[in-house]
């Protein structure tokens, strides 16, 4: 393996810095926004288009705040949104870097919008941990697309029989496997030698 690509949500970052929980649990107590609202008339009407780079974040969801919540800015939700979606798993880090000392070039391989991939890599301080971010907005794919994966390895500069990736999603880890990437689905809590040293393909 000469290089390791890595998930972000679910994988890297796991929900709100203080307790872990879902980034929008406190929602509407806090910005007074119900978060069954924001989903039904931003995330599942608007969010494909803006994650594979077609549409821009702040335009689309100040659009959807003016109808669902008028008293409420786009710049203020995205700022709350990060913020409370940006809890680190601090002992994957610490084995991602021994990894990378060894070696290893280490990318991130998420389905992002450019300015969540930007916020991870300067403000989470991500970009200190890794070689780069392959991200969905940039390549104008999404994972599980099969473009996802044929644009990575080409941004990686690798053979895909020289890739590894770890990711949560099942969907993800199958369609690796069909481009000849070595992967393995995450577990919260695991350790990364563990999920290494089930690497593979579908049997």
């Amino acid at each position: 393996m000469q290089v390791l690509m890595v998930d972000v949500d679910g994988v890297l970052i796991h929900g709100r810095p203080a307790d872990g929980l879902p980034h929008f649990t406190y929602l509407e107590r806090d910005l007074g926004l119900r978060p069954d609202l924001l989903q039904r008339a931003f995330f599942q009407t608007c969010w494909n288009d803006i994650v594979v780079g077609r549409e821009a974040l702040e335009p689309r969801l100040s659009a959807v705040l003016a109808k669902i919540a008028p008293h409420l800015s786009a710049a203020t939700l995205i700022d709350y949104w990060f913020e409370n979606d940006s809890r680190l798993d601090l002992n994957l880090l610490e084995d991602l870097a021994a990894l990378r000392q060894s070696g290893v070039a280490l990318f991130l391989a998420t389905n992002q919008e450019h300015r969540r991939a930007r916020y991870l890599m300067e403000e989470a301080g991500l970009g200190a941990h890794v070689d780069g971010i392959i991200y969905s907005a940039a390549l104008g794919h999404r994972k599980p697309s099969p473009d996802f994966f044929r644009l990575a390895t080409e941004r990686a500069g690798a053979l895909p029989g020289e890739i590894g990736f770890i990711d949560d999603m099942a969907e993800n880890i199958e369609a690796a496997w069909q481009f000849g990437w070595s992967a393995a689905q995450w577990t919260a809590g695991a350790r990364l030698h563990e999920t290494l040293s089930a690497f593979g393909h579908p049997r």
